[in-house]
């Protein structure tokens, strides 16, 4: 681990302490001894607890951290909750582990394991380390997002310039120019000007193709 990160992890993990009293838990579990005793323990951390079961097909709003009972019953259960990369933080509750119930963490996106019988050891730990990888993996997604929001930018910012040298009979920097100087005019972003020019050149195109 590189030493920024390194710090960023030590910055991050009190705040994922102080504000365990403020989160809004959902616990999927039968009503037997380890459901209670999962639920008493997260109320005695302070979290705001619901149960129910079977697990809801759509979740309350403002739902921080999921816990859900991963068994042979319901390893067929698919809900939109469980592949949003917004969402709440996945945590699975199993008896047992076989290829089927690995299989099923995965596809749910559980960030954490809690294996049963549920004990008060390990359930805190497992809590804050699971929301902590939630969020990494929420940054990651958001970053991937923008680069990808970005390259498709610089791609018709590409395609305008080729249409503005070929229409214009100008330089490729001659090109850039006017597609920055259109941008500031209207002040609007070089992409939005490109994605202007290109939508308008496959438009006309069309046209002298009727």
């Amino acid at each position: 681990m590189a030493a920024s990160e390194a710090r960023t992890v030590i910055r991050a993990t009190p705040a994922l302490l102080k504000d365990l009293r403020s989160l809004n838990v959902l616990v999927f579990h039968p009503d037997d001894r380890d459901g209670e005793q999962l639920t008493q323990q997260l109320k005695r951390i302070g979290c705001h607890v619901q149960g129910y079961w079977p697990p809801l097909p759509e979740l309350p709003e403002g739902v921080d951290v999921v816990f859900l009972a991963v068994r042979p019953d319901n390893i067929a259960l698919d809900f939109g909750w469980c592949r949003k990369n917004q969402g709440p933080t996945i945590i699975a509750v199993v008896t047992y582990e076989n290829p089927t119930i690995v299989e099923t963490v995965l596809r749910i996106g559980a960030k954490g394991i809690l294996p049963a019988p549920v004990r008060s050891f390990g359930l805190l730990s497992t809590l804050v380390l699971a929301r902590q990888h939630n969020e990494e993996v929420r940054n990651h997604m958001n970053r991937i997002k923008k680069l990808e929001i970005k390259l498709l930018g610089q791609r018709k910012i590409e395609e305008a310039k080729a249409i503005l040298m070929k229409s214009r009979a100008i330089s490729e920097s001659d090109a850039f120019n006017l597609i920055r100087k259109q941008a500031m005019e209207k002040r609007v972003t070089n992409e939005e000007i490109s994605i202007a020019i290109v939508n308008a050149n496959e438009i006309l195109s069309f046209q002298s193709r009727q």
